[in-house]
């Protein structure tokens, strides 16, 4: 069959998207947890053309600047500060122990000398 000459319908078009269509799908898009490619997919769009759309909008928009809080002012001592330590826990013994078949095997080893056990 020749089909040179059949007319298919025309080209098909580009559509067009209101800015209040966009703005909802980039709102959508900046939801914590959101994923662009599962907006663009609920919407019918494609996922770098709604990747596009919100980059160029936060190009678009200022950054919004951190709050900050007042600074407190408090007295600065620069002379030596004793601090409290935890008291040293009582070193205990490294315990292992396997288990196969019915068997057990356990070793006990001094923490002291720790780096022998493995050797």
């Amino acid at each position: 069959m020749n089909t040179y000459g059949v007319d298919l319908m025309g080209r098909r078009r580009r559509r067009r998207h209101s800015v209040e269509f966009k703005a909802a799908v980039i709102r959508e898009c900046r939801k914590p947890g959101v994923s662009m490619a599962a907006v663009a997919l609920a919407h019918g769009l494609n996922a770098t053309m709604v990747r596009k759309w919100v980059v160029e909008a936060e190009r678009k928009t200022p950054p919004s600047l951190p709050v900050v809080e007042a600074a407190v002012s408090r007295p600065v001592n620069e002379g030596f500060m004793p601090l409290a330590l935890p008291a040293l826990a009582e070193q205990t013994d490294i315990q292992i122990e396997l288990q196969r078949a019915g068997t057990t095997v356990k070793i006990v080893w001094p923490a002291a000398a720790a780096s022998q056990c493995g050797a």
